[in-house]
């Protein structure tokens, strides 16, 4: 496994006005002796040893560089860094990452750059912001704007943990304030359906991953795999996810006028049973983009079925990233 290492960017201004002294990006350079470069961002709750990067399978001839968002609790996040604003959003992380990779790493070319759910939405960000530095995009999961329906699902899960009664934001906390516990896990309670879909559940998939019974599943889902996770950081990449919209970024005034104006290779892998990113929305993107290639995922895991969940969807996936690259 690579090493995670931390690139500090100062005076770093925000979207929002904000501007802090430092701010860290944390990301791992994976097999850094080759010639040509692919840029992996993580996802919501994404973590960078849990980052599925396709290193071993369709990049393994690539440097893979796998970079932490902002608020994910390695990156600079409210958790971690004192002043962090009060919302961080998508250009946000984008630039930061374009500092990373041509001041830190005098990386100047991008063969491609993938990203699941979160960091698909970075990615799409990335073929706007700095056309000129990639080559092609992978976008897994995930959409150029985050749909009214996707919006208000995370609200449920965003109005269990702040009206949780330990909640407390982090600007208001003292060294006596207890751990959000309740209001962590009635967010993971509030997010746990929406990560398959219902025939997931049906078929009793969780025994594949080693449970016993829904209840097993449960437990660890919405329990253990929280572990680690502050709650502002929860809160703070749950707000750039809603917010996520590349129209945002002025350069056109509708998503068709932006979507167009992308002229790489881009494949897109929405999963035909995700509840949230939906594959019909990518359909929809991908008659926008000029040279766009739509491979839906076979799968009823969901979301999750673009995160490395299922060992059978990754090597669907590998395969079509594989063929993507060597067209």
């Amino acid at each position: 496994m690579s090493e995670t290492q931390h690139y500090q960017i100062g005076n770093f201004s925000f979207q929002n006005g904000t501007t802090l002294p430092t701010v860290s990006l944390a990301y791992q350079d994976i097999n850094p002796s080759a010639e040509k470069t692919a840029l992996v961002v993580t996802c919501f709750r994404g973590r960078l040893p849990n980052t599925c990067t396709f290193a071993s399978g369709a990049l393994k001839s690539y440097r893979v560089i796998v970079v932490a968002l902002f608020g994910n609790g390695e990156s600079s996040s409210p958790s971690t860094t004192p002043g962090f604003p009060s919302t961080v959003d998508y250009p946000d992380c984008v630039r930061a990452q374009h500092q990373l990779l041509l001041d830190g790493l005098k990386i100047s070319t991008l063969d491609v750059v993938v990203g699941f759910s979160m960091g698909g939405q970075a990615t799409y960000h990335w073929t706007m912001m700095y056309p000129e530095m990639v080559k092609n995009a992978i976008i897994i999961c995930s959409s150029a704007r985050t749909s009214g329906h996707n919006r208000q699902f995370l609200e449920g899960p965003k109005a269990a943990l702040e009206n949780a009664t330990d909640y407390v934001p982090v600007a208001l906390r003292t060294s006596a304030t207890p751990a959000c516990v309740r209001g962590i896990r009635a967010f993971g309670k509030a997010y746990s359906a929406w990560l398959t879909s219902a025939d997931w559940f049906d078929q009793q998939l969780y025994t594949s991953l080693g449970f016993n019974s829904q209840s097993a599943w449960d437990e660890t889902t919405t329990g253990a795999n929280y572990n680690g996770w502050d709650a502002d950081d929860l809160l703070a990449m749950l707000g750039m996810w809603q917010r996520g919209d590349i129209t945002a970024l002025g350069k056109e005034p509708n998503l068709e006028a932006s979507l167009v104006r992308i002229n790489i290779p881009v494949l897109l892998m929405p999963c035909q049973s995700d509840q949230y990113f939906r594959w019909e929305a990518s359909e929809k993107e991908s008659k926008m983009i000029l040279n766009a290639t739509f491979k839906p995922i076979p799968s009823v895991w969901g979301h999750i079925g673009g995160a490395g969940a299922c060992k059978e969807d990754t090597q669907w996936m590998d395969n079509e990233i594989s063929q993507f690259l060597s067209r």
